[in-house]
């Protein structure tokens, strides 16, 4: 077999801030070798708090020399439709309300540049496990997964999601948790109540073939009736009191086999009865000390029970960063990912929030999200053509080597990895 050796990069970045030191050594083979994500990626840190991650594929008998160019723009050999492909797969899609999907939404899903879609009560009724079903099939035949087993080595299904969290927040309507997150943190045994609603909400989404669900809320209310509380959608007041029943639930709905979303990274209890992200920008004035000793221990048991996505909430909080938590590297990449230890998926919350407003227009608010870490990109207007605006925002970066090719197939792995469970 006769072909050019592989070309080696690395890049390597130093945060005064946080005093982590990241490095990322990528090995991009050429065809006819084989997965630009063939890499191997450490992440390392000065501080007590270290984790690494490493995937490293070489063809039997190759030999190659070291080059150390700085990876930036997409790699030459992939071509556009790969690209609009993989660049897909972070982009969860809407649309408007009907029950069956938009002829515009279902060709994206035959040509493979959907990575999910996101369904609200509007989207739901008796056509919806039939229209989810036919989704699911026109993803399969296209060209999508030969494309991922060619770049990370593995395929997975469509991400179908909605929220179920109980109570007041459930998309289906005739199918559980029908206590709201407040009732199961009062009952006379929480965690049990916990379990039960996670057994309750799989079996709702399955019925309906979902396959993934944007709850449970760890939230954790400061005061009754604030923004979080008036629709009963944190378990309780303290960390000990959402922790228990929303650890349960994470496991519970993941064994039945869908997998859960804890949200709103690190926390909306705090906000204020009228303090919406979906409508303007929130700030929440917390110390960085309150922040990991409250708010983010539920995270932590979520975490260390295998959760598979974090949401990342759309508030300021400056004790960190002048960002939204969504947007904000120090949020994702040092405090969740490297303080906290999660190596699951994030998703955004919706992209068209209030709260990004003073931030940019949809391309610019969506770059900034995947730069920051996030890795799947939330396009919830129930408008189709939002989705295309945030998957061309992404392939325009790449091509301009304003978001770096090794972070986005890191996190593309993520998403398929996740997928292939599905």
């Amino acid at each position: 077999m006769n072909s050019s050796p592989p070309d080696i990069y690395r890049s390597i970045t130093f945060d005064q801030t946080s005093n982590w030191v990241k490095a990322r050594l990528c090995i991009q083979t050429q065809p006819p070798f084989t997965s630009i994500a063939h890499q191997l990626q450490l992440v390392f840190t000065s501080g007590p708090f270290l984790y690494s991650t490493m995937r490293l594929t070489l063809w039997s008998g190759l030999f190659f020399g070291l080059a150390l160019p700085t990876l930036a723009n997409v790699p030459s050999g992939i071509t556009d439709r790969d690209l609009s492909i993989l660049a897909g797969s972070h982009v969860i899609y809407s649309w408007p309300s009907t029950v069956e999907p938009p002829n515009s939404l279902l060709q994206a899903v035959r040509d493979g540049l959907v990575g999910g879609v996101i369904l609200f009560g509007e989207n739901v009724g008796n056509g919806t496990p039939a229209a989810l079903q036919s989704l699911q099939s026109a993803y399969k035949a296209s060209p999508a997964p030969a494309v991922f087993r060619k770049y990370v080595g593995m395929d997975g299904a469509l991400f179908l999601t909605t929220d179920q969290e109980g109570g007041k927040v459930r998309r289906i309507k005739d199918g559980g948790p029908y206590l709201t997150a407040k009732q199961i943190g009062a009952s006379a045994d929480p965690a049990a109540a916990g379990k039960t609603a996670g057994e309750d909400a799989a079996a709702s989404l399955k019925r309906y073939n979902f396959n993934a669900n944007l709850a449970p809320v760890l939230d954790i209310y400061r005061e009754a009736g604030n923004f979080i509380d008036s629709y009963e959608r944190s378990y309780g007041n303290t960390s000990a009191l959402v922790s228990k029943p929303a650890t349960e639930f994470v496991k519970a709905q993941q064994a039945a086999g869908i997998p859960a979303t804890v949200k709103h990274f690190p926390g909306l209890g705090a906000a204020a009865r009228q303090a919406n992200t979906d409508l303007e920008p929130v700030t929440l004035s917390l110390t960085l000390q309150e922040i990991r000793n409250v708010d983010e221990i539920p995270y932590t048991y979520a975490i260390a029970a295998g959760v598979d996505l974090v949401m990342a909430s759309w508030a300021i909080y400056p004790a960190m960063d002048k960002l939204p938590s969504g947007l904000s590297s120090k949020w994702i990449e040092d405090e969740l990912r490297g303080r906290l230890g999660f190596k699951g998926v994030t998703i955004t919350d919706a992209l068209e929030a209030g709260s990004l407003a003073p931030f940019g227009n949809l391309p610019t608010v969506s770059l900034m999200a995947a730069k920051a870490g996030m890795d799947m990109l939330l396009a919830s207007e129930r408008n189709v053509t939002q989705g295309v605006v945030v998957r061309a925002a992404l392939i325009d970066a790449l091509k301009s080597g304003n978001l770096g090719w090794a972070d986005f197939m890191a996190s593309t792995l993520r998403i398929m990895t996740l997928r292939k469970k599905l």
